[in-house]
């Protein structure tokens, strides 16, 4: 059996206690992307309330935190005509304000169709699958198109009548449901932000 010197092995349960402080010590690289993510969030937060203050004052645009991230809400009538995927003329500035605040920042945007629960049936659209799927897809060719969004950081879905945020019982809530959410996605914001970096020493 081969005997490590006390000198030597002394060095090696220090470096070994050494390395096993540093673990303890040193700050998880998930938790400083997760802070830096929601400091993101709350700074575009801000952002786009200030950019958006008068549709917001006018109920056309509402902003939430939900799990996934940050949501600007496009209420219908502010956006589109009743059964259509067409964004309406005078809906264009708000999103040019969007955009000009997304555009310099690499996060993945959902895109998300909603509709209340009146079925519809027309000669463009079959149901409201159609429609909230086309309203979302309209939205994103414009970010693409318009904007220059890099096709690889949107992704479009309808979900028809099935996640409403009020009642469709009501008048009130029915127009609540009609909408188009960008869910600015945290998780993402965490993958794609720089690690941080550390002041290397040149001492010993």
């Amino acid at each position: 059996m081969i005997r490590c010197p006390s000198a030597q092995l002394q060095a090696i349960e220090n470096a070994e206690r050494g390395a096993e402080l540093g673990r303890i010590a040193s700050p998880p690289t998930d938790s400083l992307a997760a802070a830096a993510a929601e400091t993101d969030l709350s700074t575009m937060r801000s952002e786009l309330e200030q950019a958006l203050h008068g549709e917001i004052a006018r109920h056309q645009v509402l902003l939430h935190r939900e799990t996934d991230g940050l949501v600007i809400s496009l209420r219908e009538f502010g956006f589109f005509d009743s059964g259509s995927a067409t964004l309406k003329q005078e809906a264009l500035p708000a999103l040019d304000r969007i955009a000009s605040i997304l555009a310099v920042r690499t996060c993945r945007l959902r895109i998300e169709g909603h509709t209340d629960n009146v079925p519809i049936h027309t000669v463009q659209m079959a149901s409201n699958w159609e429609l909230s799927t086309n309203r979302a897809t309209e939205l994103v060719r414009l970010l693409i198109v318009a904007h220059g969004f890099e096709p690889d950081r949107l992704s479009a879905a309808g979900y028809a009548e099935y996640h409403p945020i009020a009642s469709n019982l009501t008048v009130q809530g029915r127009a609540q449901n009609r909408r188009v959410d960008i869910v600015i996605l945290a998780s993402q914001i965490a993958k794609t932000s720089p690690a941080p970096r550390f002041p290397i020493s040149s001492k010993p």
